[in-house]
């Protein structure tokens, strides 16, 4: 049975420029995205999306909005991907540096460069996507955005909140 890839990229702009990083796709091919990377299990997606700018850039970053939620499904590749993309901060003097062996640079580029790429040169136009969001001005507040590890305890509150 096909699953699907719970994702999260974070949209990090300094200066008029975007962030992205230089990676493979699977195909071998070299590719651009935002800092971005899977779920892990019992992971929230606040924890995921800052794991995964610290991991793919060295950034400390916080988020402060989700820009959207985007189900792709078949990707090109095949696969089934739920993508939560956020803006945060980061510190102004953290300069990007990649601590996965993975990615092969972190690059700022204007929004006309990103839009000048071919399409291939892009891992996926989910890319663009959340760029064209972005700058739309969607912004969904992050408390929409919740975890729960504790499912009999989050039955508990509810009940109780919901007798008041």
């Amino acid at each position: 049975m096909d699953q699907i890839h719970v994702t999260v990229a974070a949209i990090i702009r300094r200066n008029n420029q975007y962030l992205l990083v230089k990676e493979r796709s699977s195909a071998g091919e070299i590719v651009y995205n935002q800092p971005a990377g899977h779920v892990e299990l019992r992971e929230s997606l606040l924890d995921a999306v800052t794991r995964e700018v610290k991991e793919e850039a060295g950034l400390d970053f916080t988020p402060t909005q989700l820009i959207g939620t985007y189900l792709l499904s078949p990707a090109s590749n095949g696969k089934t991907y739920l993508r939560f993309c956020f803006i945060g901060d980061i510190p102004e003097e953290q300069q990007p540096s990649p601590q996965d062996p993975d990615i092969l640079a972190n690059e700022w580029f204007s929004l006309q460069e990103i839009a000048s790429m071919p399409p291939k040169k892009l891992r996926s136009a989910l890319v663009l996507q959340c760029l064209r969001d972005y700058l739309d001005g969607k912004r969904i507040p992050l408390e929409t955005v919740s975890f729960y590890n504790d499912e009999d305890r989050l039955g508990m509150e509810c009940y109780n909140t919901l007798i008041k």
